[in-house]
Formats: C-alpha cells, structure tokens, sequence
C-alpha cells in the first residue's frame, strides 16, 4: 500500500530498498470518507500527511465564514506547518473532498526517521520547501493577479479540478462568489471557442 510513497520518495532522494522500508516502518495508512477531516481547529497537528488518493480542502473560519486557502491532489503533502512545529492548537482544518487515502507520519516518528536514516532529513527540508513554494505561490496569485488569470492558472494547473471539488469551494479559493466564477468561466469557454 505505501508502495505509491516509496515510488514518490525515490524521485527527490536517491534511496536504497533498506532505507525505503522505513516506510513501512514509520507511516500508517489512513483513509477518509468524503466530507470527513483530517484535522480540524483547535486541535494540535502532530503530522505530517501525503496524499496517495483523493483531494483535500485546506480552510480556516473567519467572521463565521470558511475561507479556502488550498486544495491539495495526490502526491501533495499536508500539515498545518506552525501547530506541528510549536505543537500549538492549529487553525486550519483539512477536510477530505471525495474518498482520500493519506499515508501519515506521526511528529516522534518523523524525528525518529531522520535518526535512522539522515537521507530523510535532506528529503524532509525538500518536501517543506515545496509546501513554502506552494504557499508563495498561492499569495502572489492573490495579490497580483485578477479573478480570470487566477481561473486560468488554475484550470491549467489542476484541469480535472472542476470535476473533483464543488464550485463554491473553488469560488472561494479564487476569492470570488459563485456568481462570478460562473462569469469568468463562461467569459473563458466563450474565447477558447472563438
């Protein structure tokens, strides 16, 4: 089951079988139903998850209002980065969006790994520099970019998206109402037929 990890890990640090194992060693498979969580606020996120099948939300509340700051597909990784580092109730909440099969690791066997086995410690700072990335990433869309060109990057990136998560989350990661995604998208099917 943790094969699809394995497979994962071998692309960003070279890994003998031995090493690969610690895998097994260290990560439990977990699996979520649809509309279930894999952490909600106010709890202390002690993990860190890989996604191996499924879709997850990544929202905080504000003023009463949920607010989409991600959504994450396979071979992502998801954690709420301060609550697991400051072990602090975190504010994030992961919500599963159609069936999902994470493969977690609990904060003591993380440092245990890289214990073992320090080739994780390089892969662990590689896999947080990619969350980070995805993160600017997210906040430079935000500030520069308008609702269409955030659209389209996204459909670029993620084209399966609209099939997978409901519009009102989507609306909500672009910063948009429903009603104006509905706009933009018929504005943007409207030019590619043209």
């Amino acid at each position: 089951m943790l094969d699809k990890l394995k497979t994962y890990c071998k692309t960003v640090v070279p890994l003998t079988d031995e090493e690969l194992s610690l895998i097994d060693k260290y990560f439990e498979v977990k699996k979520i139903k649809k509309k279930y969580f894999l952490l909600q606020d106010g709890n202390v996120c002690n993990f860190i998850g890989f996604i191996a099948k499924g879709t997850i939300r990544h929202f905080h509340i504000k003023e009463g209002s949920e607010k989409t700051c991600d959504i994450s597909f396979e071979n992502s990784w998801v954690t709420d980065f301060q609550s697991f580092s400051h072990s602090t109730s975190c504010i994030m909440n992961l919500q599963v969006m159609d069936d999902t099969t994470v493969f977690l690791i609990k904060k003591e066997n993380l440092y245990k790994l890289y214990t073992e086995c320090t080739k994780y410690e390089t892969f662990g700072r590689l896999m947080a520099e990619q969350v980070a990335q995805r993160a600017t990433e997210i906040a430079m869309s935000l500030s520069s970019e308008k609702p269409e060109e955030r659209f389209q990057n996204l459909l670029k990136k993620q084209p399966d998206l609209f099939q997978r998560v409901p519009q009102k989350y989507i609306a909500n990661f672009l910063g948009i109402s429903p009603e104006s995604l509905s706009r933009i998208q018929k504005r943007v099917h409207n030019k590619l037929k043209s």
